[in-house]
């Protein structure tokens, strides 16, 4: 029976045992994390070997006999920008490759269209008064915090089962150019776990926005990060803008920080030819090169396509059973209760929970009382305002599997403590 369905009485005895497993939990002094989306140790040791493969005796030399010591190169190593190329599915000549943080390269490049129109006749975006961006929700936090660093007025979106709600993307883009952009995780989105429909992205591509410099931040973090058997597959925005004349709309970014090392992979972006000059006059300012010694090791790593592929394949061995304990955990213990849902996604890296509205904010700081550190509820949507207070967002990659089962358990009594509590009016 449902939480909802039970008498005060029933809710009462609940919550006795609840709060008694929650103070067993307590007092074993857990330090348990499943805050962000951190590889776990496993998966950091599959690029290993990685660091081998450039060392003191190596040929430095990159195609074109270019010495990866030296400055120059600003656009990256062909060799890494064609890696990115086929992983992006876009002409390599259309890439760059930075630093190890797209994150970074995002941030640079909306600080780039803040302070350099990126459409003839658009003013920078610093000028424009009430500037606004548009944020599927639940999204990223890192992504809705640059435009509030820019102070954005952020407009939230909902998401369906097929991306953003497209009918309200479209009504506002196109009657209001104050609207400068849209952040888009396309597969396997965070929180939720989502692919864009084709639809969606096609719709996404045949946009007429009032405002000439819109742009679309299409973050593909997740393109190769597939866990299910059946894996979901993304259309090409950059092909599809282009059929509709729109090659100008998609930023594209991605890296390396999920197949190999976070803190030492590659990142990189891709655009128009006329969205590229823009972004390399700031770069040719910011920085001579980045790091090719870390491109061409990757390169040299991965190799191509098939070769990243089969190397996720090596990640989906370790996590696919660390989603297989979050989704059974959940599905056990609150499946049947009534107030909490979440997905189930193909890939990715999260599971987005939906618990009784209210209560996430509750559900994670009870979590905390009892060791176990979540994604602060709200984090989801900008300015950490959930309206709803329901969403939370679980990271299931980072703790071993012992941990992991740990800390699920405590997550599910958490939540039905907090359940218990609100209903009971305490």
């Amino acid at each position: 029976m449902g939480y909802l369905n039970r008498s005060k009485s029933e809710l009462e005895k609940d919550y006795s045992a609840l709060l008694a497993k929650f103070k067993e939990f307590k007092g074993k002094g857990l330090n348990l994390n499943m805050a962000r989306g951190k590889p776990g140790k496993e998966q950091l040791d599959l690029s290993s070997p990685m660091l081998d493969i450039i060392n003191s005796k190596s040929n430095f030399a990159g195609e074109n006999d270019f010495d990866c010591r030296n400055y120059g190169v600003l656009e990256g190593i062909d060799e890494c920008r064609k890696l990115f190329g086929e992983i992006l599915g876009v002409d390599y000549k259309k890439v760059m490759v930075g630093g190890s943080s797209s994150l970074n390269m995002m941030f640079d490049t909306i600080s780039c269209m803040m302070t350099k129109s990126i459409s003839k006749g658009c003013k920078p975006w610093y000028e424009v008064k009430n500037r606004k961006f548009l944020c599927p929700v639940p999204g990223y936090d890192r992504h809705f915090g640059i435009t509030q660093y820019y102070d954005f007025e952020m407009i939230p979106v909902p998401m369906t089962e097929n991306g953003p709600d497209m009918d309200m993307v479209e009504d506002l883009v196109s009657n209001d150019d104050s609207i400068k952009g849209i952040w888009c995780v396309p597969k396997y989105s965070n929180p939720q776990g989502i692919t864009y429909s084709d639809e969606t992205v096609r719709r996404f591509a045949s946009l007429k926005p009032a405002a000439k410099d819109f742009r679309i931040m299409w973050d593909n973090a997740y393109c190769v990060h597939d866990i299910a058997d059946t894996p979901d597959n993304l259309l090409n925005i950059m092909d599809e803008c282009e059929k509709c004349g729109n090659e100008d709309l998609p930023i594209l970014f991605c890296s390396t920080s999920k197949i190999t090392f976070p803190g030492a992979g590659v990142a990189a972006m891709a655009a128009s030819d006329a969205n590229m000059k823009i972004f390399k006059e700031r770069y040719n300012y910011e920085v001579i090169s980045y790091d090719k010694l870390n491109m061409l090791r990757h390169a040299l790593f991965l190799k191509n396509y098939d070769g990243v592929v089969a190397h996720m394949q090596k990640h989906k061995k370790i996590l696919k059973p660390k989603f297989e304990i979050v989704l059974n955990t959940l599905e056990s213990e609150l499946k049947d209760l009534g107030f909490a849902n979440w997905t189930n996604p193909n890939g990715g890296y999260f599971v987005s929970v939906d618990v009784m509205e209210g209560t996430a904010k509750r559900v994670v700081a009870l979590c905390k009382e009892a060791g176990v550190v979540l994604t602060g509820a709200g984090a989801t949507y900008p300015l950490g305002n959930d309206p709803k207070d329901s969403n939370i967002r679980i990271a299931p990659t980072f703790p071993p599997n012992d941990e992991l089962q740990t800390a699920m358990d405590v997550f599910c009594i958490c939540a039905k403590l907090a359940a218990c509590e609100r209903l009971l009016g305490k």
